[in-house]
């Protein structure tokens, strides 16, 4: 292959994963403030077949930003190739990983190379590989920002007011919904480092991993209903959204709160009468909170958890795999390098 272009995969129209197309396309040229990174993997998220299946606009952005064909992916871990005039902090060689240029669509790291915007990335923890980084970043972030510091002032899209994370600590309650997925298992985690106690919801399968993470206590969700059996909590986190969410507001204490990974159906009346909150906002790139948290993978202190690898060329099999649901963390595409 000529050193001018690359391998990535592409999106010429939308529909199901067979939809994704292994492409040969020039390589980036890193505009001002951005560097060019050499793709070692990258990570598959929820926005990435939301925008294969048609979606093309973000909330709270007016207009669509996408023109086809485009390259999905917004996490990215790999090595940096080269570097913008105006970019300081960042040289070749340097090993990063990212959150790119979210919310939208145009992160483009389902491919060999990506030129990325140098704020959206941190150094990649030495002890941690890059198939690990490539899991971190839209996972951690969004658990980071709903439950440690939000990190921005952009307005949401969802609400009138801002997000504010809660304090958690040693006198705290927190239930997550949806606790092997992706931000799930991040927040289970990140709770656990700050001393709250955690009730993980998952299905049963999920019961030993949730424990190695930390979980004082687990609910099988295909067995019981978790407002049934747990009330008096200070958080639920609910990863999983959709018109049941609202259910799981009769397990907070009066004063509590549930943050919504997902939209879901609230009543205005049902959570002033039963005196608690709802509030979510929306991930975006930050590569000074991915540094932060690329400490505490550093540490051990948090893991990424990875269900499955994919090679970049079969983006299409990762997709499926993520239709099948019930992923224990993050699933990932590799880039193969030349020896």
């Amino acid at each position: 292959m000529p050193t001018h272009t690359m391998r990535a995969v592409r999106l010429h129209e939308h529909g199901g994963p067979e939809v994704l197309r292994y492409d040969e396309v020039p390589i980036p040229v890193p505009g001002p403030g951005e560097v060019l990174v050499r793709v070692h993997a990258a990570g598959v998220n929820p926005p990435d077949w939301y925008l294969r299946g048609g979606l093309t606009t973000i909330p709270g952005e007016p207009d669509s930003t996408v023109s086809l064909p485009v390259t999905p992916g917004t996490d990215v871990s790999g090595v940096v190739e080269a570097v913008a005039a105006d970019v300081d902090g960042l040289a070749v060689g340097d090993e990063v990983f990212g959150l790119l240029r979210f919310p939208g669509f145009d992160g483009s790291a389902y491919a060999e190379y990506v030129a990325a915007p140098a704020s959206d990335l941190a150094r990649k923890p030495a002890g941690v590989d890059h198939v690990h980084a490539a899991g971190a970043p839209m996972a951690g972030l969004t658990a980071w920002q709903f439950l440690i510091a939000l990190g921005h002032d952009r307005p949401s899209p969802f609400q009138p007011v801002p997000h504010r994370p809660v304090p958690l600590g040693a006198g705290t309650t927190m239930l997550v919904n949806g606790a092997a997925g992706g931000v799930g298992h991040f927040a289970v985690q990140l709770a656990k480092a700050k001393g709250a106690h955690v009730i993980a919801v998952a299905s049963g399968a999920h019961e030993a991993f949730l424990a190695e993470l930390g979980a004082d206590r687990f609910i099988d969700y295909t067995r019981s209903r978790p407002e049934e059996l747990v009330h008096g909590v200070d958080l639920v986190l609910d990863t999983v959204g959709g018109p049941d969410s609202r259910r799981l507001l009769r397990t907070l204490k009066r004063g509590g709160a549930q943050f919504p990974v997902f939209p879901g159906d609230f009543d205005d009346e049902e959570t002033a009468k039963l005196g608690v909150t709802v509030s979510l906002t929306q991930v975006r790139s930050n590569g000074a909170q991915l540094a932060e948290l690329g400490g505490l993978l550093d540490a051990g202190t948090v893991r990424v958890a990875i269900d499955s690898t994919f090679p970049l060329a079969d983006a299409r099999a990762a997709h499926e795999r993520a239709a099948r649901g019930h992923i224990q963390g993050k699933i990932v595409l590799t880039v193969a390098q030349d020896a």
